[in-house]
């Protein structure tokens, strides 16, 4: 398992918190985006909002599965994308702008858009969004689907957290990087990637002579 650090500082903004029409959504900037792309879907919300780096630079309304077919929540990684892709599983539904999560079937598409949950756990996007969305995304983009929360978050590894002289760098502007061992700390509740590190490089080398 691997815990997220939430920054403490960062608290909701005016964008954060304002709430968008169903079937709408907003660009704040229109790129090319130099920092690396990322997803915050909230379920609860109805929202998903895109990252640049540390930036907010686009969100729209969404629509999740209903209570017998629920988006599951976790960190995901773009696995798949087809421009015109039919659903395998329910009665061959469209998916325009398709990208896959999961390879039971759950997927970000464009779609009925209500701004309540009603499909069948897939997470469906207003046609224009998901449309500008699938040309900027690439496989292995990462997609993190919560309860709630739409803030960003740093994942880190156990050796990490071990470290007692580690800080935490926040996403929030002008912010105090708090130290590790005051940081909120919420487990994963799901394997995620991480960064692989030879155990070697931290043991002394012997000189030769």
């Amino acid at each position: 398992m691997s815990p997220w650090i939430k920054p403490a500082e960062a608290q909701p903004t005016a964008i954060d918190s304002e709430p968008l029409a169903a079937g709408s959504y907003r660009w704040l900037e229109e790129g090319p985006f130099d920092g690396p792309l990322y997803l915050i879907i909230s379920i609860e919300r109805q929202m998903v909002h895109v990252y640049s780096g540390d930036r907010l630079v686009g969100m729209a309304s969404v629509s999740t599965g209903t209570k017998g077919h629920r988006t599951p929540t976790g960190e995901y990684a773009i696995l798949q994308k087809r421009e015109w892709h039919r659903s395998n599983i329910y009665s061959n539904a469209p998916m325009p702008f398709m990208q896959r999560l999961t390879w039971d079937g759950i997927a970000l598409h464009a779609g009925h858009n209500p701004g309540y949950p009603a499909s069948h756990g897939c997470i469906r996007l207003p046609q224009a969004f998901a449309r500008k969305l699938f040309a900027l995304t690439q496989i292995g983009t990462l997609v993190r689907v919560n309860a709630d929360d739409l803030r960003p978050a740093l994942m880190l590894d156990m050796l990490v957290l071990n470290d007692p002289g580690t800080a935490v760098v926040t996403f929030t502007p002008n912010a105090q990087p708090p130290l590790l061992e005051k940081a909120l700390v919420e487990l994963a509740t799901r394997d995620a990637p991480m960064l692989a590190i030879d155990p070697s490089v931290f043991q002394p080398r012997l000189r030769r002579w």
